[in-house]
């Protein structure tokens, strides 16, 4: 697992993100990446998805990886953007959305903040050959817009505003992100989840019990606290 090794093994990837570089991926490798990448979150699941509008830009040709992010942006004099930072938001919000996502988009790799289930993983992201990526705690945001280079597209932002555009990015170096989900479906925040509550057990072993007296209290960690 990752979190035997000694070491954090660092990775560096072109978009698109070939196959056989996602399939190489190990949970906690730290990745950054060049090339163009777009964001696309639920404003533009909707805007594609449901209301079945046609992207501003063939996503398939653009890239194969989708940020889910809100850019802070300001206005050059010319009318284009110049992007500061990029804040990454919860992707959980969006796992219904990317099954359809996945298939009208062609994309390999998420980007996101704190991940999803293992059963999206294994369910959604493996029969796509997707894997997802998660920033790195919070306050970062500045860190990765100095791997944005150049901003090549910002559409539908009288639509859907800044944060909810679909913005297209040429990068350089952006990171870093951990891979939080693997070929095989496995979730590193889960599987250290899992480690870390084996033991917590042991920490209350020779503890004397809480006195208790409000309706609902208990001193069982698998009851519901009413």
């Amino acid at each position: 697992m990752a979190s035997e090794r000694s070491r954090l093994k660092e990775i560096r990837l072109t978009t698109p993100v070939s196959a056989d570089a996602i399939a190489a991926l190990e949970l906690g490798d730290v990745v950054f990446l060049d090339g163009i990448i777009y964001t696309g979150r639920e404003g533009v699941y909707r805007r594609i998805l449901d209301e079945g509008i046609e992207p501003p830009v063939d996503v398939k040709l653009l890239s194969n990886v989708n940020f889910h992010c809100s850019p802070a942006a300001a206005v050059d004099p010319d009318g284009g953007y110049t992007v500061g930072a990029v804040t990454a938001t919860a992707s959980f919000r969006f796992s219904q959305k990317l099954p359809k996502w996945f298939e009208v988009s062609g994309c390999k790799v998420i980007i996101g903040k704190g991940g999803m289930s293992e059963a999206d993983y294994r369910d959604v992201f493996v029969p796509n050959g997707a894997v997802y990526l998660t920033t790195v705690g919070y306050g970062t945001g500045a860190l990765l817009g100095r791997g944005i280079k150049r901003v090549l597209g910002a559409h539908w932002i009288e639509e859907l505003g800044i944060a909810q555009a679909l913005w297209v990015f040429e990068v350089e170096n952006i990171g870093p992100f951990l891979v939080e989900s693997d070929r095989a479906g496995n979730s590193l925040f889960e599987q250290n989840n899992r480690a870390v509550n084996s033991r917590i057990e042991a920490l209350y072993q020779g503890l004397r019990q809480p006195s208790l007296s409000r309706f609902g209290e208990t001193g069982d960690r698998k009851d519901e606290v009413i």
